[in-house]
């Protein structure tokens, strides 16, 4: 995609800290370093988010997560965690879109930080199920 800024950089037209690369994924160091040594993993074939993955895209893209993951981990002993993100849609805040992963290293001391809201009371056992069987609805959709 001519206008992609994350094409731009895979095909080396845009330079990148590059800390790994395969035919699969293209792997390099965010600009904005929420921590030190966070690190986007990206598809070089260009999809839009996760939504518009194949199982065998997403088998490939997935699989070298570990890889990169403990390669940073290694790099710095201060690292003592890391979050793996995946932003898909405006909604999520994916602002750039092409397919990307975030790996976040974390430090005892960082900065970082996710909320994550506990809507339990909300929640009754009819709610619960409704949304799970809305889900299990679609999965056997597209099983057939």
């Amino acid at each position: 995609m001519e206008d992609c800024i994350f094409c731009k950089i895979i095909n080396g037209d845009i330079p990148s800290y590059k800390v790994y690369e395969d035919e699969v994924v293209y792997a390099f160091l965010d600009i904005s370093q929420a921590t030190p040594g966070h690190t986007l993993v990206v598809p070089k074939h260009h999809v839009k988010d996760i939504f518009a993955y194949d199982a065998d895209l997403a088998a490939q893209v997935f699989a070298r997560l570990p890889k990169i993951a403990r390669a940073i981990k290694a790099s710095n002993p201060k690292i003592v965690g890391m979050n793996i993100l995946n932003n898909n849609g405006k909604a999520a805040y994916q602002s750039v879109f092409h397919s990307h992963i975030h790996l976040l290293p974390r430090y005892t001391d960082d900065k970082f930080s996710m909320t994550f809201i506990n809507n339990q009371e909300a929640y009754d056992e009819a709610k619960y199920q409704a949304v799970c069987d809305a889900i299990v609805a679609q999965l056997a959709n597209e099983n057939n």
